[in-house]
């Protein structure tokens, strides 16, 4: 076989490694793999679910003790900060809880686990410290490099035209 054909070989061998990935990626229901995701992702949901409702209902009572206190206003200020970051921190846990229902969903249709970018597997381990993660640490990588250069391009952009404002 000449040097080409064992490139082509191996190509075709890669090309058919990568089908076969693929394959057992998209699990049959009864698979091990698919309890064992389904687990964690129910574990997870079951945990964020808790949490939010528990913050939830410390929100409620803190509001409901409000009343009787007679504050200052720099009291006031301190409660209201104490405030937002938790309506902030329940709003966070609800959205991972809404990404986490959206890994469920992409479970049980046979495409949890697939980057959304490339198409190839997702990592057990990025899943495991991700479970809702939607691409691979290689997209996802190159998708937040885009994202900072763009970042980076404004701010140049923002910060020439104020220069350029001071001298008119």
């Amino acid at each position: 076989m000449s040097p080409r054909n064992v490139g082509t070989a191996r190509g075709a061998a890669g090309i058919m490694a990568k089908a076969v990935k693929r394959a057992t990626t998209v699990a049959a229901p009864e698979s091990t793999r698919y309890d064992e995701l389904k687990r964690m992702l129910e574990e997870r949901k079951q945990e964020l679910t808790s949490e939010v409702q528990g913050r939830i209902r410390g929100v409620r009572e803190d509001g409901a003790d409000k009343p009787h206190e007679v504050m200052d206003q720099g009291e006031t200020s301190e409660v209201d900060i104490q405030e937002d970051i938790e309506l902030a921190l329940i709003q966070m846990k609800a959205e991972t809880l809404n990404k986490i229902n959206e890994a469920l969903a992409r479970l049980e249709t046979g495409r949890y686990g697939l980057c959304f970018e490339c198409g190839d597997e997702i990592t057990e381990a990025r899943l495991r410290a991700l479970p809702f993660a939607v691409r691979c640490k290689d997209c996802e990588e190159a998708r937040e490099n885009a994202a900072n250069r763009e970042r980076m391009l404004a701010q140049r952009r923002g910060s020439s035209s104020l220069f350029y404002d001071l001298q008119g």
